[in-house]
Protein backbone atom coordinates (compact mmCIF):
# COMPACT_ATOMS: atom_id res chain seq x y z
CA UNK A 1 0.00 0.00 0.00
CA UNK A 2 3.11 2.40 0.67
CA UNK A 3 5.00 4.04 -1.82
CA UNK A 4 9.19 3.77 -1.95
CA UNK A 5 11.12 3.08 1.15
CA UNK A 6 10.19 6.44 2.39
CA UNK A 7 7.05 5.32 2.93
CA UNK A 8 5.06 8.10 0.64
CA UNK A 9 4.56 8.67 -3.01
CA UNK A 10 6.53 10.77 -4.95
CA UNK A 11 4.26 13.70 -5.53
CA UNK A 12 4.44 13.53 -9.58
CA UNK A 13 2.87 10.37 -9.39
CA UNK A 14 0.44 11.55 -6.86
CA UNK A 15 -0.63 14.39 -9.27
CA UNK A 16 -0.58 12.22 -12.62
CA UNK A 17 -1.35 9.39 -11.58
CA UNK A 18 -3.26 8.76 -8.42
CA UNK A 19 -5.22 11.88 -8.91
CA UNK A 20 -6.30 10.82 -11.98
CA UNK A 21 -8.09 7.39 -11.02
CA UNK A 22 -9.23 9.27 -7.68
CA UNK A 23 -11.00 11.53 -10.00
CA UNK A 24 -13.14 8.87 -11.15
CA UNK A 25 -13.90 7.25 -7.40
CA UNK A 26 -17.70 9.31 -7.48
CA UNK A 27 -18.28 7.31 -10.17
CA UNK A 28 -17.84 3.83 -9.17
CA UNK A 29 -18.26 4.34 -5.40
CA UNK A 30 -21.56 2.83 -5.16
CA UNK A 31 -20.53 0.14 -7.47
CA UNK A 32 -17.43 -0.22 -5.49
CA UNK A 33 -19.64 -0.71 -2.50
CA UNK A 34 -22.15 -3.40 -3.80
CA UNK A 35 -19.04 -5.24 -5.02
CA UNK A 36 -17.56 -5.39 -1.39
CA UNK A 37 -20.75 -6.47 0.14
CA UNK A 38 -21.14 -9.32 -2.41
CA UNK A 39 -18.23 -10.19 -1.40
CA UNK A 40 -18.41 -10.17 2.37
CA UNK A 41 -21.50 -12.29 1.73
CA UNK A 42 -19.64 -14.97 -0.65
CA UNK A 43 -17.06 -15.08 1.95
CA UNK A 44 -19.00 -15.56 5.01
CA UNK A 45 -21.33 -18.19 2.98
CA UNK A 46 -17.68 -19.63 2.18
CA UNK A 47 -16.98 -19.92 5.91
CA UNK A 48 -13.96 -18.18 5.16
CA UNK A 49 -14.46 -14.91 7.61
CA UNK A 50 -13.85 -15.34 11.17
CA UNK A 51 -17.57 -15.42 12.95
CA UNK A 52 -16.30 -12.87 15.21
CA UNK A 53 -15.10 -10.33 12.16
CA UNK A 54 -17.89 -10.42 10.46
CA UNK A 55 -20.17 -8.03 12.16
CA UNK A 56 -17.75 -5.75 12.09
CA UNK A 57 -16.42 -5.57 8.74
CA UNK A 58 -20.40 -5.66 7.76
CA UNK A 59 -20.54 -2.62 9.96
CA UNK A 60 -17.82 -0.71 8.27
CA UNK A 61 -18.94 -1.75 4.71
CA UNK A 62 -22.92 -0.55 5.43
CA UNK A 63 -21.30 3.00 6.48
CA UNK A 64 -19.54 3.22 3.26
CA UNK A 65 -22.29 2.24 1.84
CA UNK A 66 -24.10 5.15 3.27
CA UNK A 67 -21.47 7.70 2.79
CA UNK A 68 -21.49 9.77 -0.47
CA UNK A 69 -18.78 9.90 -2.34
CA UNK A 70 -17.58 13.71 -1.95
CA UNK A 71 -18.03 12.57 2.04
CA UNK A 72 -16.04 9.54 2.32
CA UNK A 73 -12.25 10.60 2.14
CA UNK A 74 -11.17 9.43 -1.09
CA UNK A 75 -7.25 11.06 -1.11
CA UNK A 76 -4.87 11.03 -3.92
CA UNK A 77 -2.03 10.75 -1.50
CA UNK A 78 -3.29 7.62 0.01
CA UNK A 79 -3.11 5.67 -3.57
CA UNK A 80 -5.80 4.77 -6.00
CA UNK A 81 -9.19 3.95 -4.99
CA UNK A 82 -8.74 0.86 -3.69
CA UNK A 83 -6.00 2.30 -1.31
CA UNK A 84 -8.14 4.80 -0.19
CA UNK A 85 -11.25 2.66 0.95
CA UNK A 86 -8.69 0.27 2.84
CA UNK A 87 -7.20 2.64 4.43
CA UNK A 88 -10.47 3.78 5.65
CA UNK A 89 -11.72 -0.02 6.54
CA UNK A 90 -8.37 -0.36 8.50
CA UNK A 91 -8.54 2.89 10.46
CA UNK A 92 -12.00 1.89 11.30
CA UNK A 93 -11.76 -1.89 12.48
CA UNK A 94 -7.89 -2.41 12.24
CA UNK A 95 -6.39 -5.87 10.81
CA UNK A 96 -10.08 -7.30 10.22
CA UNK A 97 -10.20 -5.13 7.23
CA UNK A 98 -7.62 -7.18 5.78
CA UNK A 99 -10.31 -10.36 5.18
CA UNK A 100 -12.20 -8.30 2.38
CA UNK A 101 -8.87 -8.74 0.47
CA UNK A 102 -9.61 -13.10 0.13
CA UNK A 103 -9.50 -14.23 -3.16
CA UNK A 104 -10.07 -11.31 -4.55
CA UNK A 105 -7.11 -8.58 -5.90
CA UNK A 106 -8.15 -4.96 -6.53
CA UNK A 107 -8.95 -4.70 -9.75
CA UNK A 108 -11.93 -7.47 -9.25
CA UNK A 109 -13.59 -4.67 -7.15
CA UNK A 110 -13.12 -2.26 -9.26
CA UNK A 111 -13.80 -4.23 -12.87
CA UNK A 112 -17.44 -4.90 -10.78
CA UNK A 113 -17.93 -1.80 -9.79
CA UNK A 114 -17.44 -0.11 -13.52
CA UNK A 115 -19.64 -3.05 -15.09
CA UNK A 116 -22.37 -1.85 -12.14
CA UNK A 117 -22.18 1.92 -12.96
CA UNK A 118 -22.12 0.76 -16.87
CA UNK A 119 -25.36 -1.09 -17.01
CA UNK A 120 -26.87 1.97 -15.28
CA UNK A 121 -25.63 4.27 -17.52
CA UNK A 122 -26.77 1.75 -20.43
CA UNK A 123 -30.10 1.56 -19.53
CA UNK A 124 -30.54 5.71 -19.47
CA UNK A 125 -28.86 5.58 -22.90
CA UNK A 126 -31.15 3.01 -24.27
CA UNK A 127 -34.39 4.68 -22.94
CA UNK A 128 -33.40 7.96 -24.33
CA UNK A 129 -32.58 7.02 -27.71
CA UNK A 130 -36.32 5.22 -27.37
CA UNK A 131 -37.16 8.77 -26.35
CA UNK A 132 -35.93 10.34 -29.61
CA UNK A 133 -37.20 7.88 -31.53
CA UNK A 134 -40.79 7.73 -29.94
CA UNK A 135 -40.72 11.93 -30.54
CA UNK A 136 -39.36 11.32 -33.99
CA UNK A 137 -41.98 8.77 -34.71
CA UNK A 138 -44.71 10.91 -34.01
CA UNK A 139 -44.07 14.17 -35.04
CA UNK A 140 -43.33 12.25 -38.45
CA UNK A 141 -46.96 10.80 -38.12
CA UNK A 142 -48.10 14.37 -37.96
CA UNK A 143 -45.81 15.40 -41.20
CA UNK A 144 -47.13 12.34 -43.30
CA UNK A 145 -48.72 14.87 -45.93
CA UNK A 146 -46.16 17.89 -44.90
CA UNK A 147 -44.64 18.67 -48.22
CA UNK A 148 -41.14 19.31 -48.83
CA UNK A 149 -38.43 18.50 -51.32
CA UNK A 150 -35.87 16.02 -50.48
CA UNK A 151 -32.37 16.91 -51.07
CA UNK A 152 -28.60 15.20 -51.68
CA UNK A 153 -25.81 17.11 -51.56
CA UNK A 154 -28.01 19.90 -50.22
CA UNK A 155 -29.75 20.12 -53.78
CA UNK A 156 -33.46 19.54 -54.60
CA UNK A 157 -33.41 15.98 -55.52
CA UNK A 158 -37.38 14.67 -55.73
CA UNK A 159 -40.84 15.47 -53.65
CA UNK A 160 -40.94 13.83 -50.50
CA UNK A 161 -42.65 14.85 -46.99
CA UNK A 162 -41.05 16.16 -43.90
CA UNK A 163 -42.31 13.19 -42.18
CA UNK A 164 -40.51 10.59 -44.84
CA UNK A 165 -37.22 12.86 -43.99
CA UNK A 166 -37.87 12.28 -40.21
CA UNK A 167 -38.27 8.72 -40.13
CA UNK A 168 -34.56 8.70 -42.03
CA UNK A 169 -33.32 9.52 -39.02
CA UNK A 170 -35.36 7.73 -36.44
CA UNK A 171 -34.47 4.25 -38.14
CA UNK A 172 -30.58 4.43 -37.32
CA UNK A 173 -31.50 5.57 -33.80
CA UNK A 174 -33.15 2.58 -33.20
CA UNK A 175 -30.57 0.16 -35.09
CA UNK A 176 -28.49 2.22 -31.76
CA UNK A 177 -30.86 1.02 -29.52
CA UNK A 178 -30.79 -2.56 -30.32
CA UNK A 179 -26.51 -2.09 -30.52
CA UNK A 180 -26.91 -0.71 -27.15
CA UNK A 181 -28.89 -2.96 -25.97
CA UNK A 182 -26.37 -6.11 -26.86
CA UNK A 183 -24.41 -4.28 -24.81
CA UNK A 184 -25.81 -3.99 -22.14
CA UNK A 185 -26.45 -8.03 -22.43
CA UNK A 186 -22.50 -7.98 -22.53
CA UNK A 187 -21.92 -5.83 -19.43
CA UNK A 188 -24.34 -7.15 -17.72
CA UNK A 189 -21.87 -10.22 -16.91
CA UNK A 190 -20.02 -10.72 -13.84
CA UNK A 191 -16.21 -10.88 -13.92
CA UNK A 192 -16.52 -11.57 -9.69
CA UNK A 193 -14.48 -14.55 -8.21
CA UNK A 194 -12.18 -14.38 -11.54
CA UNK A 195 -9.19 -13.14 -9.22
CA UNK A 196 -6.05 -12.02 -10.55
CA UNK A 197 -6.01 -14.41 -13.67
CA UNK A 198 -7.33 -18.12 -12.79
CA UNK A 199 -9.41 -17.73 -10.18
CA UNK A 200 -9.88 -18.71 -6.47
CA UNK A 201 -11.14 -21.46 -4.37
CA UNK A 202 -12.24 -19.19 -2.09
CA UNK A 203 -14.87 -17.29 -3.46
CA UNK A 204 -16.81 -20.57 -4.44
CA UNK A 205 -19.37 -20.70 -7.65
CA UNK A 206 -18.80 -17.49 -9.43
CA UNK A 207 -22.62 -17.61 -10.21
CA UNK A 208 -23.61 -17.13 -6.66
CA UNK A 209 -21.87 -13.65 -6.61
CA UNK A 210 -23.51 -12.66 -9.85
CA UNK A 211 -26.84 -13.53 -8.81
CA UNK A 212 -25.93 -11.21 -5.55
CA UNK A 213 -25.10 -8.44 -7.54
CA UNK A 214 -27.36 -9.12 -9.81
CA UNK A 215 -25.44 -9.46 -13.31
CA UNK A 216 -27.48 -12.10 -15.53
CA UNK A 217 -24.67 -14.53 -15.59
CA UNK A 218 -20.84 -14.54 -15.39
CA UNK A 219 -17.65 -13.59 -17.89
CA UNK A 220 -16.57 -17.14 -18.98
CA UNK A 221 -13.07 -17.07 -19.21
CA UNK A 222 -11.57 -15.77 -15.64
CA UNK A 223 -8.86 -13.61 -17.59
CA UNK A 224 -11.19 -12.59 -20.30
CA UNK A 225 -12.77 -11.51 -17.37
CA UNK A 226 -10.13 -9.52 -15.35
CA UNK A 227 -8.91 -7.68 -18.67
CA UNK A 228 -11.07 -7.55 -21.30
CA UNK A 229 -11.95 -3.86 -22.81
CA UNK A 230 -13.71 -4.37 -26.17
CA UNK A 231 -16.85 -4.40 -24.91
CA UNK A 232 -16.72 -1.02 -23.13
CA UNK A 233 -14.72 0.28 -26.82
CA UNK A 234 -17.84 -1.02 -29.06
CA UNK A 235 -20.47 0.77 -26.14
CA UNK A 236 -18.63 4.39 -26.86
CA UNK A 237 -18.52 3.26 -29.96
CA UNK A 238 -22.37 2.65 -30.23
CA UNK A 239 -23.03 6.18 -28.27
CA UNK A 240 -20.35 7.96 -30.85
CA UNK A 241 -22.63 6.28 -33.66
CA UNK A 242 -26.16 7.50 -32.23
CA UNK A 243 -24.71 11.29 -31.12
CA UNK A 244 -23.88 11.15 -34.86
CA UNK A 245 -26.84 10.55 -35.94
CA UNK A 246 -28.36 13.46 -34.04
CA UNK A 247 -25.76 15.84 -35.35
CA UNK A 248 -26.83 14.75 -38.93
CA UNK A 249 -30.37 15.84 -37.66
CA UNK A 250 -29.44 18.45 -35.72
CA UNK A 251 -26.73 19.84 -39.11
CA UNK A 252 -30.08 19.87 -41.42
CA UNK A 253 -32.37 21.15 -38.93
CA UNK A 254 -29.94 24.27 -38.35
CA UNK A 255 -29.50 25.08 -41.83
CA UNK A 256 -33.43 24.70 -42.58
CA UNK A 257 -34.20 27.30 -39.60
CA UNK A 258 -31.71 29.59 -41.16
CA UNK A 259 -33.58 33.27 -42.81
CA UNK A 260 -32.05 31.75 -46.16
CA UNK A 261 -34.82 28.56 -45.97
CA UNK A 262 -37.07 29.19 -42.85
CA UNK A 263 -38.30 25.63 -42.81
CA UNK A 264 -38.52 24.56 -39.40
CA UNK A 265 -38.12 27.20 -35.94
CA UNK A 266 -36.51 25.64 -32.56
CA UNK A 267 -39.01 26.16 -29.59
CA UNK A 268 -37.92 29.34 -27.50
CA UNK A 269 -37.12 26.99 -25.11
CA UNK A 270 -34.21 25.54 -27.30
CA UNK A 271 -32.44 28.89 -28.31
CA UNK A 272 -30.59 31.14 -27.05
CA UNK A 273 -30.67 34.84 -28.06
CA UNK A 274 -28.05 37.06 -29.43
CA UNK A 275 -26.25 39.66 -26.19
CA UNK A 276 -25.07 42.41 -29.17
CA UNK A 277 -27.89 41.49 -31.55
CA UNK A 278 -31.71 42.01 -30.86
CA UNK A 279 -33.24 40.16 -33.80
CA UNK A 280 -31.16 37.04 -33.37
CA UNK A 281 -32.03 34.09 -31.81
CA UNK A 282 -29.54 31.12 -32.30
CA UNK A 283 -30.12 27.31 -32.40
CA UNK A 284 -28.30 26.62 -29.34
CA UNK A 285 -29.46 23.19 -28.57
CA UNK A 286 -28.56 22.00 -32.07
CA UNK A 287 -25.09 23.46 -31.34
CA UNK A 288 -24.44 22.16 -28.36
CA UNK A 289 -25.70 18.25 -29.84
CA UNK A 290 -23.34 18.73 -32.60
CA UNK A 291 -20.20 19.92 -30.69
CA UNK A 292 -21.12 16.61 -28.38
CA UNK A 293 -21.44 14.54 -31.35
CA UNK A 294 -17.53 15.79 -32.05
CA UNK A 295 -16.03 15.17 -28.42
CA UNK A 296 -17.92 11.50 -28.57
CA UNK A 297 -16.31 10.37 -31.67
CA UNK A 298 -12.54 11.70 -30.06
CA UNK A 299 -13.79 9.26 -26.89
CA UNK A 300 -14.44 6.04 -28.97
CA UNK A 301 -11.44 7.46 -30.73
CA UNK A 302 -9.37 7.66 -27.82
CA UNK A 303 -10.97 4.08 -26.37
CA UNK A 304 -9.54 2.50 -29.65
CA UNK A 305 -6.16 4.38 -28.38
CA UNK A 306 -6.30 2.24 -24.85
CA UNK A 307 -7.52 -1.09 -26.09
CA UNK A 308 -4.21 -1.22 -28.36
CA UNK A 309 -2.09 -2.35 -25.99
CA UNK A 310 -0.41 -5.69 -24.71
CA UNK A 311 -2.65 -7.87 -22.80
CA UNK A 312 -3.05 -8.02 -19.06
CA UNK A 313 -2.25 -4.35 -18.52
CA UNK A 314 -4.17 -2.23 -16.54
CA UNK A 315 -3.68 1.23 -18.89
CA UNK A 316 -6.24 0.05 -21.07
CA UNK A 317 -8.73 -0.11 -18.50
CA UNK A 318 -7.67 2.24 -15.90
CA UNK A 319 -8.68 5.32 -17.92
CA UNK A 320 -11.92 3.35 -18.91
CA UNK A 321 -13.24 3.54 -15.44
CA UNK A 322 -14.19 7.54 -15.83
CA UNK A 323 -14.14 7.81 -19.77
CA UNK A 324 -17.19 5.33 -20.20
CA UNK A 325 -19.53 6.56 -17.78
CA UNK A 326 -18.91 9.87 -18.83
CA UNK A 327 -19.43 9.05 -22.36
CA UNK A 328 -22.87 7.60 -22.10
CA UNK A 329 -23.61 10.50 -19.74
CA UNK A 330 -23.25 12.79 -22.43
CA UNK A 331 -24.50 10.97 -25.63
CA UNK A 332 -27.89 10.06 -23.07
CA UNK A 333 -27.58 14.46 -22.54
CA UNK A 334 -27.48 14.84 -25.89
CA UNK A 335 -29.82 12.21 -27.12
CA UNK A 336 -32.78 13.66 -24.32
CA UNK A 337 -32.12 17.20 -26.05
CA UNK A 338 -32.54 15.98 -29.00
CA UNK A 339 -35.88 14.13 -28.48
CA UNK A 340 -37.42 17.46 -26.93
CA UNK A 341 -36.21 19.35 -29.98
CA UNK A 342 -37.77 17.10 -32.41
CA UNK A 343 -41.06 17.04 -30.11
CA UNK A 344 -41.39 20.66 -30.18
CA UNK A 345 -40.22 21.77 -33.30
CA UNK A 346 -42.37 24.20 -35.19
CA UNK A 347 -42.48 22.88 -39.01
CA UNK A 348 -43.73 25.97 -41.96
CA UNK A 349 -45.33 23.87 -44.27
CA UNK A 350 -46.31 26.38 -46.40
CA UNK A 351 -42.50 27.18 -46.37
CA UNK A 352 -41.47 23.94 -47.33
CA UNK A 353 -44.13 23.14 -50.03
CA UNK A 354 -43.12 26.73 -51.72
CA UNK A 355 -39.49 25.72 -52.10
CA UNK A 356 -40.72 22.41 -53.41
CA UNK A 357 -42.91 24.16 -56.06
CA UNK A 358 -40.14 26.35 -57.18
CA UNK A 359 -37.66 23.68 -58.46
CA UNK A 360 -37.43 20.95 -60.97
CA UNK A 361 -37.90 18.18 -58.36
CA UNK A 362 -40.03 16.29 -60.61
CA UNK A 363 -37.67 16.11 -63.35
CA UNK A 364 -36.62 12.49 -62.48
CA UNK A 365 -40.69 11.52 -62.62
CA UNK A 366 -40.92 13.36 -66.16
CA UNK A 367 -38.29 11.19 -67.62
CA UNK A 368 -39.90 8.09 -66.36
CA UNK A 369 -42.75 9.91 -67.89
CA UNK A 370 -41.48 10.05 -70.95
CA UNK A 371 -39.85 6.47 -70.86
CA UNK A 372 -43.02 4.53 -70.45
CA UNK A 373 -45.34 7.17 -72.93
CA UNK A 374 -42.45 7.62 -75.72
CA UNK A 375 -40.30 4.65 -75.53
CA UNK A 376 -37.95 6.36 -74.93
CA UNK A 377 -34.52 4.48 -73.01
CA UNK A 378 -34.08 6.14 -69.59
CA UNK A 379 -31.07 7.78 -70.91
CA UNK A 380 -32.43 9.54 -73.81
CA UNK A 381 -35.55 10.61 -71.40
CA UNK A 382 -32.98 11.95 -68.98
CA UNK A 383 -30.82 14.21 -71.66
CA UNK A 384 -34.16 15.74 -73.00
CA UNK A 385 -35.86 16.89 -69.87
CA UNK A 386 -32.38 17.60 -69.17
CA UNK A 387 -32.31 20.32 -71.67
CA UNK A 388 -36.10 21.13 -70.41
CA UNK A 389 -34.97 22.20 -67.42
CA UNK A 390 -32.17 24.29 -68.38
CA UNK A 391 -34.29 26.20 -70.64
CA UNK A 392 -37.30 26.73 -68.20
CA UNK A 393 -34.67 27.84 -65.54
CA UNK A 394 -33.14 30.08 -68.23
CA UNK A 395 -36.54 31.66 -68.78
CA UNK A 396 -37.72 32.12 -65.09
CA UNK A 397 -40.02 29.06 -65.21
CA UNK A 398 -40.49 26.13 -62.30
CA UNK A 399 -40.99 22.38 -62.79
CA UNK A 400 -45.00 22.75 -62.54
CA UNK A 401 -44.82 24.79 -65.78
CA UNK A 402 -43.20 21.94 -67.91
CA UNK A 403 -45.33 21.16 -70.66
CA UNK A 404 -45.06 18.62 -73.74
CA UNK A 405 -44.08 21.37 -76.18
CA UNK A 406 -40.86 22.48 -73.95
CA UNK A 407 -39.85 18.29 -74.30
CA UNK A 408 -40.31 18.29 -77.59
CA UNK A 409 -38.35 21.74 -78.24
CA UNK A 410 -35.69 19.86 -76.19
CA UNK A 411 -35.33 17.04 -78.18
CA UNK A 412 -33.34 18.28 -80.97
CA UNK A 413 -30.35 19.50 -78.67
CA UNK A 414 -30.62 15.98 -76.90
CA UNK A 415 -30.24 13.85 -80.09
CA UNK A 416 -33.80 12.93 -80.15
CA UNK A 417 -36.14 13.25 -82.98
CA UNK A 418 -38.30 15.68 -82.33
CA UNK A 419 -41.28 14.99 -84.35
CA UNK A 420 -40.91 11.21 -82.92
CA UNK A 421 -41.36 12.78 -79.84
CA UNK A 422 -44.38 15.32 -80.44
CA UNK A 423 -46.66 12.40 -82.17
CA UNK A 424 -45.88 9.87 -78.80
CA UNK A 425 -46.83 12.65 -76.96
CA UNK A 426 -49.63 14.04 -78.74
CA UNK A 427 -51.37 17.07 -76.58
CA UNK A 428 -51.04 15.41 -73.14
CA UNK A 429 -51.63 17.31 -70.23
CA UNK A 430 -48.34 17.11 -67.87
CA UNK A 431 -49.77 19.02 -65.24
CA UNK A 432 -50.14 15.70 -63.05
CA UNK A 433 -46.86 14.03 -64.02
CA UNK A 434 -45.82 17.48 -62.40
CA UNK A 435 -47.66 17.84 -59.63
CA UNK A 436 -45.49 16.86 -56.76
CA UNK A 437 -48.41 15.97 -54.36
CA UNK A 438 -49.19 13.18 -57.06
CA UNK A 439 -45.79 12.28 -56.83
CA UNK A 440 -45.69 11.57 -53.36
CA UNK A 441 -48.73 10.17 -53.23
CA UNK A 442 -47.23 7.42 -55.96
CA UNK A 443 -44.26 6.51 -53.96
CA UNK A 444 -46.93 3.60 -51.76
CA UNK A 445 -43.54 1.26 -52.21
CA UNK A 446 -42.40 -0.30 -48.57
CA UNK A 447 -40.51 2.55 -47.42
CA UNK A 448 -41.79 5.37 -49.60
CA UNK A 449 -42.74 8.75 -49.16
CA UNK A 450 -46.61 8.19 -49.10
CA UNK A 451 -48.74 9.53 -46.37
CA UNK A 452 -50.22 6.06 -45.42
CA UNK A 453 -47.16 4.14 -45.57
CA UNK A 454 -45.19 7.22 -43.86
CA UNK A 455 -47.97 6.54 -40.91
CA UNK A 456 -47.77 3.14 -41.12
CA UNK A 457 -43.81 3.01 -40.81
CA UNK A 458 -44.00 5.87 -37.52
CA UNK A 459 -46.12 3.39 -35.79
CA UNK A 460 -44.42 0.62 -36.21
CA UNK A 461 -40.92 2.48 -34.92
CA UNK A 462 -43.23 4.02 -32.33
CA UNK A 463 -44.47 0.14 -31.37
CA UNK A 464 -40.07 -0.83 -31.89
CA UNK A 465 -39.18 2.24 -29.25
CA UNK A 466 -42.56 1.52 -26.83
CA UNK A 467 -41.01 -1.95 -26.64
CA UNK A 468 -37.07 -1.50 -25.97
CA UNK A 469 -38.20 1.62 -23.65
CA UNK A 470 -40.26 -0.89 -21.50
CA UNK A 471 -37.88 -3.23 -21.75
CA UNK A 472 -34.52 -1.35 -20.17
CA UNK A 473 -36.85 0.33 -17.26
CA UNK A 474 -38.15 -3.43 -16.33
CA UNK A 475 -34.18 -4.23 -16.39
CA UNK A 476 -33.40 -1.01 -14.11
CA UNK A 477 -36.27 -2.03 -11.88
CA UNK A 478 -33.90 -5.45 -11.54
CA UNK A 479 -31.19 -4.18 -10.71
CA UNK A 480 -32.74 -1.60 -8.17
CA UNK A 481 -34.06 -5.07 -6.54
CA UNK A 482 -30.74 -7.30 -6.37
CA UNK A 483 -28.97 -4.18 -4.72
CA UNK A 484 -31.73 -3.83 -2.47
CA UNK A 485 -31.61 -7.18 -1.03
CA UNK A 486 -27.83 -7.23 -1.29
CA UNK A 487 -27.81 -4.27 1.23
CA UNK A 488 -30.24 -6.02 3.21
CA UNK A 489 -28.28 -9.13 3.80
CA UNK A 490 -25.33 -7.23 4.28
CA UNK A 491 -27.53 -4.71 7.12
CA UNK A 492 -28.47 -8.19 8.32
CA UNK A 493 -24.62 -9.26 8.79
CA UNK A 494 -23.84 -6.22 10.85
CA UNK A 495 -26.43 -6.46 13.33
CA UNK A 496 -28.61 -3.92 15.44
CA UNK A 497 -26.66 -0.35 15.35
CA UNK A 498 -25.94 1.34 18.87
CA UNK A 499 -29.35 3.00 19.14
CA UNK A 500 -30.96 -0.87 18.46
CA UNK A 501 -31.80 -0.30 14.97
CA UNK A 502 -30.26 -2.13 12.00
CA UNK A 503 -28.27 0.11 9.66
CA UNK A 504 -29.98 1.24 6.79
CA UNK A 505 -29.72 -0.59 3.65
CA UNK A 506 -29.71 1.79 1.51
CA UNK A 507 -28.04 4.53 0.37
Amino acid sequence: MLGPVSGRYAEELVDAGFAVEVADAPLLHDGLNAADLAHLLVLVEQGVVPERAVPRLAAVLCEADRTPAGEFGYDPRDGEVYNCREKRFAAAIGRDAGWLHAGRPRREAVRIALRLRVRRDLCDLVEAAAEFALAGARTAAAHAETLMVDQTYLQHAQPSTFGHYLLGMVAPALREVDRLGADLDGVDRSPAGAGAVNGSPLTGDRARTARLLGFADVVEHTRDAMWQSDGFTATVGHAAGLATTLDRLAEDLEIWSSAEFGWVRLAVGHTRTSILMPQKRNPYALTMVRGEAGVLIGRATGMLALAKSPSARSDNLILAYGEVPRALDLATRATRLMAGVVAELEVDAAAMEAALRGGFSQAADVAEHLMVTAGLDYRSAYDVVGVAVRRAAEAGLTGADLTAAHLTAAAAEAGVDPAELAAALGARDLSEVVDPARIVRSRTTRGGAAPDEVRRMAAACESAAEKARDAVRARRAGFDGAEAELRRRAAALAGPTDDGDPPRPGR
